[in-house]
């Protein structure tokens, strides 16, 4: 599995500059490890997307211009010339997408920001809202029609109170995750939409 998606990965690496990292079944640790590739072949993470009814995570990147950018991927590509299955990538053991310790805090940061932003995505209120309230607004139009009070009446109050402890739930998450992220030297910025993102300093050494 490993494998293929450095495959896919490094694919998409030499030939866009955007990727988009789509794998329903993977977890967040694989795709920081994925993003840590990408970034040091010249890529930086972008944002996540939750995509249709079951909220598939699909997470992009973009060639990023920087000059620290293009000297990091040209050292990595002086000294990882033909990455790939069974030969070596940045900051992986080999054959896998397990960070060597000298990369592992780094995709620690990833796989929060990553979750971070996801939750975000994920945190729609008015969205989430207008589910619960139509939702129990359904349930009391179809008590007198059905008969079934006993079953219908508890749902229509439950189901706003579902959706306010699911968010409540999801922004205490992700205040965690923004202390970590602070912690880590991560900046609080807006984006367009006006959520709270976190970007990370300009790595040294490059």
């Amino acid at each position: 599995m490993a494998d293929r998606h450095i495959t896919a990965l490094m694919r998409q690496i030499a030939t866009r500059d955007a990727i988009e990292l789509v794998h329903p079944f993977a977890e967040l640790e694989t795709f920081a490890a994925l993003v840590y590739i990408a970034e040091c072949y010249g890529f930086r993470y972008e944002s996540v997307r939750l995509v249709g009814k079951h909220r598939i995570m699909h997470i992009q990147l973009v060639r990023d211009p920087g000059p620290w950018a293009r000297r990091r991927a040209e050292a990595n590509t002086a000294a990882f010339p033909d990455p790939g299955p069974g030969r070596p990538v940045p900051g992986m053991y080999l054959g896998s997408l397990t960070p060597v310790p000298e990369a592992q805090a780094d995709v620690d940061v990833l796989t929060a920001l990553i979750r971070h932003d996801a939750l975000g995505a994920a945190a729609n209120r008015k969205q989430m809202l207008a589910i619960g309230w139509g939702a129990a607004v359904l349930f009391l139009l179809m008590a007198p029609l059905t008969g079934a009070y006993a079953v219908l009446l508890p749902l229509a109050v439950l189901m706003p109170l579902f959706m306010l402890g699911a968010l409540r739930v999801n922004t205490s998450r992700r205040a965690k995750l923004a202390r970590r992220l602070t912690a880590a030297g991560c900046t609080p910025v807006r984006d367009a939409a006006g959520r709270e993102r976190y970007v990370r300093p300009v790595p040294q050494g490059f």
